[in-house]
């Protein structure tokens, strides 16, 4: 009997010592991605993902015949994923293959890109990101590239970030560099920082390949979603030490 009620005070103190470990580890996770813990009252942290085109603007056609606004849609539903299982709040300007136009606008583009802009500036978002691809005259020309606007200091940051970490996931010799861009009409309009990730130039045979493939589509996410936690880490740090000082 002695030895029943052992057992069983053994195992509640397992079963306790786990439930503690579990809870130190998420509060680590936290911390380290400057997320907070899920406790009422307390703000989710949101981010825009922009999947480029869509509907009947089709975008770039890879020379292979794949389709941006396919591509972009991919990439897009791959990196909301990874971001919601790091507990951020995501917002996606499209999760089908539409415009955000109205078939009595006069103008589709523009009414797309204004809807796009629209869903940013009411989302609350602390960023966002514009997924695309690239294409140049120039078959030789590749590597993903990041966009952003040059009077936006937390756009510049964003991108150089998201930029080195591109390189150091894809390993692909990509020598690139994030570029400020004062004419793109989302990057002139929106109010968070938002910037525009070309994941690569579907005129090259090779990248376009690539970004056919599911398996570099996941990396691609994979690498942005780092890119954003790095980034979110980094402002979370600094917030907390002017809250100190």
């Amino acid at each position: 009997m002695k030895k029943k009620y052992f057992n069983i005070l053994f195992l509640l103190f397992v079963l306790s010592a786990r439930i503690i470990v579990s809870g130190q580890s998420v509060r680590v996770m936290n911390e380290l991605f400057g997320l907070e813990d899920k406790i009422p009252g307390k703000k989710q942290v949101t981010v825009v993902i922009d999947p480029g085109h869509g509907g009947r603007d089709p975008g770039k056609i890879g020379v292979n015949g794949i389709l941006e606004k396919d591509l972009n849609l991919m990439v897009s539903l791959r990196l909301e994923s990874l971001l919601k299982e790091n507990d951020i709040n995501v917002i996606m300007t499209r999760t089908e293959d539409t415009g955000l136009y109205s078939e009595s606008d006069s103008n589709k583009k523009r009414a797309d890109m204004r809807k796009r802009v629209d869903i940013i500036n009411n989302s609350g978002a602390v960023l966002a990101v514009s997924i695309h691809q690239n294409s140049f005259v120039e078959e030789y020309v590749r590597g993903a590239q990041v966009f952003y606007h040059g009077s936006s200091v937390q756009g510049k940051e964003l991108a150089i970030i998201l930029q080195d970490q591109l390189i150091k996931t894809l390993k692909d010799g990509n020598h690139r560099k994030a570029k400020s861009n004062e004419s793109y009409y989302m990057l002139r309009m929106t109010q968070c920082p938002l910037v525009i990730v070309e994941c690569g130039y579907l005129s090259n045979h090779n990248e376009a390949a690539l970004l056919s493939d599911p398996e570099y589509q996941e990396k691609l996410a994979w690498a942005v979603h780092l890119g954003i936690l790095r980034y979110l880490n980094m402002n979370s740090g600094q917030e907390k030490h002017m809250d100190n000082e």
